[in-house]
């Protein structure tokens, strides 16, 4: 093989070349909008699933518009493990140098808001998502997404992870310091599967569906057909019916053009129309099927009638959705902030963790009676729920308080009070049977 236009420093060899490093290597000389993620598990074809096709069809937009969203507006915050009172407990780092990276604005160009967006749509996409870490002296300073299309993994035998990233400006290696890899659902634990790359069957069966109804709609939906004669025709009758069939056409295109047949033809369809096709049912079933790829309720992204859109069997999905679909993806992003971004010694002390409470933002009733149910607990004071609420502390709002109406079971009917309840618990006689 010549290495002839080649870029300069790519390793042929064959104890390191791999599918993804000719993956990468292709798209040196390629737009960087090249998104076949399919390394070859699918028929290449027109339909071959790619990045930026799978994103047209509309269920798979919304549900990666979806997961992005839900996780990019949740705060995250940098923990430091505290004890008082010999009890172990936290409070947020703020002087944390990542602090400011993660909950306020990872580098020059993002917010927080876009930073985690972009991570959670190439986790949806991809299966990973790559950053590099910019330093100065030990502090990390910056945080910058890379394109997962040119980013290539391996681990030599016997070494460490190694990341080749082919640009057009060229070709550069990075070592685990350099670049912070959150990976998706994974396999061999060194990368994540592509939800797009792995369900290529059904993008491309969706895509075949939308364009077979976009091939119907832009035909007017006007079936092909044959015309049918009883006698086998010579040459010259062909052409002379050919010449009286297109001069026998009438009426508008926009709403379907009529024959005018003769001498016994007769018009035979040809093209299955879309009742048999059963066109309706297969668009929703790609719907669901797709929706399957992502785990998210398909009336959450607007599927299906009023009924099964409304009510609370969606508040149950809600709920599953967040627990089964979201909170697992927030779990992998916190481990892998510990092990990419914090020390050794710093994981002992800090950690990092979305505020789930974001979820509440939206739901006043649901937000109000959580405080109420954590402030009669004595979990939170309630400066602590007007803080979170964007609201100046009261005196005495620092106080715990908790309800004094219960009275133990076996005094039920005999007082009715706590205070003559404690009265009553003190002038019982004392046991002094064990004492000595």
């Amino acid at each position: 093989m010549s290495d002839k236009g080649k870029p300069k420093g790519f390793s042929l060899k064959a104890i390191y070349f791999s599918i993804r490093d000719a993956l990468a290597y292709r798209q040196i000389d390629r737009d960087p909008g090249n998104r076949d993620v399919t390394n070859g598990s699918y028929n290449a074809g027109d339909n071959t699933p790619r990045i930026d096709r799978a994103l047209q069809l509309s269920t798979v937009w919304a549900c990666v518009k979806l997961k992005s969203n839900a996780i990019s507006t949740l705060p995250l915050f940098i923990y430091e493990r505290t004890e008082v009172n010999g009890r172990e407990s936290r409070r947020v780092a703020r002087e944390h140098p990542l602090y400011r990276l993660l909950h306020d604005s990872p580098n020059a160009d993002m917010t927080a808001r876009d930073f985690w967006n972009s991570i959670q749509v190439r986790l949806d996409t991809w299966g990973n998502a790559y950053v590099l870490k910019t330093f100065s002296g030990a502090r990390i300073v910056s945080l910058d997404p890379l394109n997962p299309a040119l980013m290539t993994v391996r681990r030599p035998a016997g070494g460490d992870v190694q990341f080749i990233y082919a640009d057009p400006s060229g070709r550069k290696e990075y070592t685990e310091r350099d670049i912070w890899h959150i990976k998706g659902f994974t396999e061999d634990g060194l990368t994540g599967l592509s939800p797009i790359g792995v369900g290529a069957r059904s993008m491309a069966r969706a895509q075949s569906a939308e364009s077979a109804s976009s091939t119907l709609f832009n035909g007017n939906m006007r079936p092909s057909g044959v015309v049918a004669v009883k006698d086998i025709l010579t040459p010259d009758q062909r052409k002379g019916m050919q010449s009286a069939i297109i001069d026998g056409v009438f009426g508008d295109a926009r709403m379907g053009r009529q024959y005018l047949l003769e001498g016994g033809a007769t018009y035979q369809q040809l093209t299955i129309n879309p009742v048999d096709a059963q066109l309706i049912e297969q668009v929703n079933a790609s719907v669901e099927d797709l929706c399957r790829w992502y785990g998210v309720p398909p009336a959450m992204i607007g599927h299906g009638t009023a009924v099964s859109n409304w009510g609370t069997g969606r508040e149950q999905q809600n709920l599953g959705f967040l627990q089964y679909v979201i909170d697992p993806d927030l779990v992998g992003i916190e481990q892998s902030i510990a092990k990419n971004l914090l020390t050794p010694v710093e994981r002992k002390k800090y950690f990092a963790e979305f505020s789930r409470e974001g979820f509440f933002r939206m739901d006043s009733s649901g937000r109000s009676a959580y405080y109420d149910k954590m402030i009669k607990a004595a979990v939170y004071t309630p400066n602590f729920c007007r803080s979170l609420e964007n609201l100046e502390p009261l005196p005495g709002g620092d106080n715990l308080f908790m309800q004094s109406n219960m009275i133990p079971l076996d005094m039920v009917g005999k007082i009715t009070s706590t205070a003559q309840s404690n009265d009553t618990i003190a002038q019982e006689p004392k046991d002094t049977t064990n004492e000595t």
